[in-house]
């Protein structure tokens, strides 16, 4: 009877062993990427989806310009400078070796058609003539970018140059890009520039084909900037939207050629699988109305002036609720656009987005006699 026992105990002990043994561990999804460095992030929000050594300072090659784009679409948005200026090239920007349209020294384009060169060509001595024209030599530009990465908070770039060539001194990190990135988006002739497939040069003598081949392989893609030295070995920082969702990424130090394209798209393959951007109220919806003093109409109705919504992780949208901030009454003249107040998305008790409650259309002042009407109306009910 023992040894029966001691026998089936035996076969149980062995029966369990082998089941625990056949039993794989759980594990989270984890990317794996040739990339020395990368990050994906939510445009909308800067929440970091994804990251491999984000922070660590290398060389960006020819992603540099994308920090140079953006200096000079500031320049354009502050009136410093218009896309019709007439951009001379000096002998210093018809030195640069590298990707280049080959400026000869005189040779004039509009500054619209230098940043396209940058945009589109990747053309270095496109980025010496336009930091010129913008702030009279290189240097100063090349300080311009450092005071903007200052601005932005970025803790691990140092810019040499505007082009993104080998130099002492000249670093930036995943995280930073994806930071100068999601500044870019606020500037929509940044993604107009970096958007163009080809263009014409020179009355169609020169023709530019757009580096970053995403905007061709991979649906929403629609900006940014490719590098490649080797130094900082292939390099990109890109954009794409779909159904809503917006987000970037970044790859440094890629070894493979064309490598960096196929380590975007896997990441964002990674992104547009575990997240969505679930909207809470469509750009133009009525949330309210606000009464007007003094106007030849007696309310305005509020709209929300942008999406609201967030980006959120597919199967966990729990938990959400809106509160609307409006303002009870405002005075006459009002502008179509007006702030008139908010509305804001919580989780829980945490502030996700807020947008803007603006006047849907405008409403002038009334005059005097207008003013009385109604002031006798609400008086006596006539």
């Amino acid at each position: 009877m023992r040894k029966s026992l001691a026998i089936v105990l035996a076969m149980l002990v062995v029966l369990v062993n082998i089941g625990f043994a056949n039993v794989q561990p759980v594990l989270g999804v984890e990317i794996v990427t040739e990339a020395t460095s990368a990050i994906l992030m939510d445009a909308a929000s800067g929440q970091i989806l994804y990251e491999k050594e984000s922070h660590k300072e290398l060389p960006p090659a020819s992603v540099t310009k994308l920090m140079t784009l953006l200096v000079a679409a500031d320049a354009v948005a502050s009136g410093k400078v218009k896309l019709t200026d007439k951009v001379t090239a000096s002998e210093n920007a018809s030195k640069l070796g590298g990707s280049q349209i080959y400026l000869e020294p005189g040779e004039t384009f509009t500054l619209e058609q230098m940043l396209i060169a940058i945009a589109v060509g990747s053309a270095n001595d496109g980025c010496v003539a336009v930091a010129e024209h913008i702030d009279g030599t290189h240097e100063a530009f090349v300080e311009e970018m450092n005071r903007k990465a200052q601005a932005l908070g970025l803790k691990n770039t140092h810019f040499a140059n505007a082009y993104g060539l080998p130099a002492e001194g000249h670093y930036t990190s995943a995280y930073d890009l994806a930071v100068i990135s999601r500044e870019a988006l606020n500037y929509p002739l940044i993604r107009k520039l970096t958007s163009i497939k080809e263009y014409d040069l020179r009355d169609g003598k020169f023709k530019l084909w757009n580096t970053n081949k995403l905007l061709w392989w991979y649906p929403g893609a629609d900006g940014f900037k490719t590098g490649w030295t080797n130094e900082a070995k292939y390099c990109l920082a890109s954009t794409v939207e779909r159904n809503g969702l917006r987000l970037i990424c970044v790859v440094m130090g890629v070894p493979q050629v064309r490598g960096h394209f196929a380590e975007s798209m896997k990441i964002y393959n990674y992104g547009f699988a575990k997240y969505e951007f679930k909207q809470f109220a469509p750009v133009t919806q009525k949330q309210g109305v606000v009464k007007v003093r003094k106007g030849i109409e007696d309310e305005v109705t509020a709209v929300t002036e942008k999406p609201l919504g967030t980006t959120v992780e597919k199967g966990k949208d729990k938990n959400f609720w809106v509160e609307t901030k409006l303002n009870p009454e405002i005075s006459a003249p009002i502008q179509k656009g007006q702030k008139l107040g908010e509305i804001l998305l919580y989780r829980n008790d945490q502030l996700q987005a807020n947008v803007n409650l603006i006047a849907d259309h405008s409403i002038a002042r009334a005059g005097l006699a207008g003013q009385m009407t109604r002031t006798l109306k609400g008086v006596f009910g006539y």
